[in-house]
């Protein structure tokens, strides 16, 4: 059995060809087509179909016809979810956390009973699917049935089977009667587990389940990017929700220690981890939102095009342009790729002056990542992380020296507020391999096969 495994992203459609032992027969790239640039509204509009730019990825990677394909999306602005909770740092921040390690962008927190006016907020933040939660099991029901009832009425996408879908995960008890005021008005549902059944308890795995189940059959057929069907039948995950599994496999594999993955895109740095707590972190419950091991954090205000001048801006907020040998140099490039988010570096000063960007965006991302999202809690434990894995074009197309001043720094940095892995060993996915092993994980024809694939990256 031969796989192809496609990620198609907003800008570039991956693939990797594999052979049914794990092992890597071809790689490669093309423009993703079938997405345009972005319109006022951040949408973007279609150009032909995202189907074409697979057809010619396959010529060039000469997949055989009887190929089995795995493939996740990112493509046409991902996976954006608007997250209504009862309170915003209990449930609104446990649905917070949960939707981004279902690979979501969350553009959009609201709390307590929803207004007209909050309706609206959650509305212009076009949302593809909505994660309403609230209450402890067996705890408050009252806001999550008045926010299911807003939400039934609410104008969020479409009308009907074709509106903005919810995913319910709060009090169990209130599950069914949210569901039925969200039927009223024909409003897709998907339930699922309190994501916050007790406090001090996080429980990702059913929403993150039922958001990928929404995204599939709700979402990735209608953002127009194909007319064709075989591409939402192909489409099996979210690509940070592919990712995410990924690194769970490349922990399994790692002997024992924790990782962490940094990957630093176009127009945002995203960061994952996948974290063994020991001692005291083990039974932590001091903290309201029990923190999740497994876990992604996305600053989409760190990207090395579209956001390089907030790079710098980040940078300077945590004090950091002090480490940097010609900050005036790096500022005044950061201001020029931002408004040419299609540039590539020209020479060796500028390849410098971009991987210079890129430390600055590691560094600010895996801070966020770490920190606590309260003053009360604690900090994520990276002590011992014993793989950091670095992926975004800068990374792979940069030499050795390189991509240590990038990923170095990271494993050096002593201001962050936590103890820095004490035995971590840096790597690049040059072949960008870590969605393949995700897609691989999922699917239990092909789960014996993702470790193998896994170890390319140690």
């Amino acid at each position: 059995m031969t796989i192809l495994t496609v990620d198609f992203g907003s800008t570039f459609t991956k693939g990797a060809l594999l052979g049914d032992d794990g092992t890597v027969l071809a790689t490669g790239s093309t423009p993703t087509t079938g997405t345009g640039p972005r319109s006022g509204a951040g949408r973007r509009a279609a150009v032909g179909d995202i189907l074409d730019g697979y057809r010619s990825l396959r010529a060039q990677l000469a997949v055989p016809d009887d190929a089995t394909v795995r493939a996740c999306s990112s493509a046409g602005g991902g996976l954006r979810l608007a997250v209504v909770g009862y309170e915003r740092t209990v449930t609104a921040e446990a649905g917070h956390r949960v939707g981004l390690s279902a690979g979501a962008k969350v553009v959009h927190v609201a709390a307590g009973e929803l207004t007209a006016g909050d309706a609206a907020a959650v509305r212009g933040a076009r949302p593809d699917i909505v994660l309403l939660v609230g209450g402890t099991d067996g705890g408050n029901r009252d806001v999550l049935l008045h926010n299911a009832g807003r939400l039934a009425r609410a104008e969020i996408g479409g009308s009907g089977a074709h509106a903005v879908p919810v995913v319910v995960a709060g009090n169990v008890e209130a599950r069914q009667e949210a569901a039925a005021l969200l039927a009223t008005t024909g409003r897709p549902t998907v339930l699922a587990d309190n994501v916050l059944p007790q406090i001090g308890v996080i429980a990702p795995d059913s929403a993150r389940a039922a958001i990928r189940e929404a995204f599939l059959h709700h979402v990735i057929g209608g953002k127009g990017l194909s007319q064709d069907p075989a591409f939402a039948a192909m489409v099996e995950a979210a690509t940070p929700d592919a990712v995410l599994r990924g690194v769970e496999v490349l922990a399994s594999v790692a002997g024992g220690g924790d990782v962490l993955v940094v990957d630093i895109g176009g127009a945002t740095t995203d960061v994952y981890s996948c974290l063994t707590p020991e001692g005291e972190d083990a039974s932590l419950r001091k903290d309201v939102v029990a923190p999740l091991w497994h876990a992604r954090t996305v600053e989409g205000d760190l990207g090395m095009r579209w956001n390089a001048q907030h790079v710098v801006e980040a940078a300077a907020a945590e004090h950091l342009l002090d480490t940097v040998a010609d900050r005036a140099a790096v500022t005044a490039y950061a201001a020029r790729v931002h408004e040419q988010p299609g540039s590539l570096p020209a020479d060796d000063r500028e390849r410098g002056l971009d991987l210079e960007l890129a430390r600055l965006a590691a560094l600010v991302a895996v801070r966020r990542h770490a920190r606590p999202s309260q003053p009360s809690e604690s900090p994520r434990p990276l002590a011992n992380v014993t793989a950091l894995v670095g992926s975004g074009g800068v990374l792979r197309h940069a030499d050795a020296a390189g991509r240590d001043h990038v990923l170095g720094a990271v494993l050096a940095d002593h201001a962050g507020g936590w103890k820095v892995p004490r035995a971590a060993h840096a790597r690049v996915d040059t072949a960008y391999l870590l969605f393949a092993v995700g897609l691989l994980a999922a699917d239990p024809e092909t789960a014996g096969i993702a470790p193998t694939l896994a170890t390319h990256l140690l």
